[in-house]
């Protein structure tokens, strides 16, 4: 059985680019002061499902009456037992206001952010969203706020892995979503490394077979999204003033570039303006100037454009 320990409270500074903000807090556990087969086999225990296939196309349909549904779940409150009664996360509010606007402006339906809800809360809101009807969709969206160990998301009275939630998701699961894109945006830590980043002397720059059948067999796991506010291992930081790193650059790029970029390249804008504009600038020792670097996971089977 895996042990959490208490954490306790610790407060590090955001400076942008431009100005310096105090009072910023981590979402985590806080320290103290070649060609495949046609017909692939089927594994025992392993689910398939068939799909509609639109061949020749490297694009997601979005030509649906809806964009999709969003869910945002934030969490700011926690129950004593947890350890984080006194790590109230100051500064999420901001997040799922901007969450909400922006998925609303995109197209989708945004339904009201759900608030300091319990793990069992979680699942039955995941189970319930994923038993309804989304043949009119052409996407899903869910961005979770709360705090976080790699792995796992918090509910106000405990811990709950991600691949539960998501799997009432998947392909076997919730089939009108099969072929679908399903984006999930997570706020929150996953272990307890800080990132001291390095030194650059210069600018950072960078440089299959169909059968044609009328269905296609796909992986259960296929057509998810994992955006994650930090890499592995590692604190994610979040502003008690103007919100978190992570959720105020991917709010502000959505709205700038959804018009004309695909998802990935959004994301990848976003992992950039995460990476290079932001860094902490506390008093305590071994906290001043660390970085982020948020961490894109992608089971996307073809380009995903918001229009």
């Amino acid at each position: 059985m895996r042990t959490w320990r208490k954490p306790a409270l610790t407060w590090g500074e955001h400076v942008n680019s431009s100005h310096k903000v105090r009072a910023s807090q981590f979402d985590a556990r806080c320290i103290p002061s070649t060609s495949p087969p046609k017909k692939p086999p089927v594994v025992s225990g392993t689910s398939q499902v068939d799909a509609k296939a639109s061949p020749g196309s490297h694009r997601y349909n979005v030509n649906y009456p809806s964009l999709g549904q969003c869910i945002i779940i934030n969490n700011k409150n926690f129950e004593r037992h947890t350890g984080y009664v006194s790590c109230t996360r100051n500064g999420t509010d901001l997040d799922a206001e901007s969450a909400m606007k922006t998925f609303t402006a995109l197209g989708y339906k945004v339904r009201p952010p759900r608030n300091d809800l319990t793990v069992q809360k979680i699942r039955e809101l995941f189970k319930s969203v994923s038993k309804e009807d989304h043949s009119q969709s052409a996407s899903f969206v869910c961005v979770l706020l709360s705090h976080g160990e790699e792995g796992v998301i918090y509910g106000t009275d405990g811990v709950v892995e991600l691949k539960e939630l998501t799997r009432y998701f998947r392909g076997d699961q919730c089939r009108s979503l099969v072929g679908k894109p399903k984006l999930f945006f997570i706020q929150a830590c996953r272990g307890t490394g800080l990132d001291c980043g390095t030194e650059t002397e210069s600018c950072i720059e960078t440089d299959s077979v169909s059968d044609h059948s009328s269905t296609e067999r796909i992986p259960v796991e296929a057509d998810f999204l994992y955006a994650y506010s930090t890499a592995p291992g590692y604190y994610s930081w979040r502003n008690v003033a103007t919100g978190s790193w992570f959720v105020q650059s991917l709010c502000s790029l959505l709205l700038a570039h959804s018009g004309h970029l695909e998802i990935m390249q959004i994301l990848t804008r976003v992992n950039h303006k995460v990476a290079l504009e932001f860094q902490s600038n506390s008093n305590l020792p071994g906290f001043n100037r660390m970085k982020q670097m948020p961490c894109i996971v992608s089971m996307l089977t073809k380009e995903f454009y918001f229009s």
